[in-house]
């Protein structure tokens, strides 16, 4: 008897399937929330403390704190201590960029549909 799973969008779908895209899916999510996509692209400039951050994006110390320890927790950004503080960087900013670089053509190519995708809801096509 073959396992079924409802993914994100509702889709009923074999369970080893769901797993094997689980972990993409989780990576999609970390960087589809605007605010984790704008540190990671200030983290291009290089590494920052939580309060160059949160001088930057204009955003309490408490939210940006929160949205790097979700990019830590998925790999995407490190830490280290220096004194009482701590720097952040991207933890592999050559694959980021392709990342980024295959996303920008992607949009190229596809224009508005993605803000227009009726199949995403209202807060997924905010985000």
């Amino acid at each position: 008897m073959n396992q079924r799973s409802h993914d994100s969008a509702g889709l009923d779908v074999p369970l080893d399937e769901a797993a094997a895209v689980a972990p993409a899916a989780a990576l999609y999510r970390a960087l589809g929330e605007p605010t984790r996509l704008l540190i990671v692209q200030h983290l291009f400039s290089g590494e920052h403390r939580v309060r160059e951050l949160t001088e930057h994006l204009g955003l309490a110390q408490s939210t940006v704190s929160a949205h790097l320890a979700c990019l830590r927790e998925c790999g995407l950004v490190t830490s280290r201590a220096e004194g009482r503080a701590s720097l952040f960087s991207l933890s592999d900013p050559e694959r980021l960029v392709s990342l980024f670089a295959i996303t920008e053509g992607l949009l190229e190519a596809t224009g508005s549909a993605v803000t227009l995708c009726t199949h995403l809801g209202p807060q997924e096509r905010a985000r």
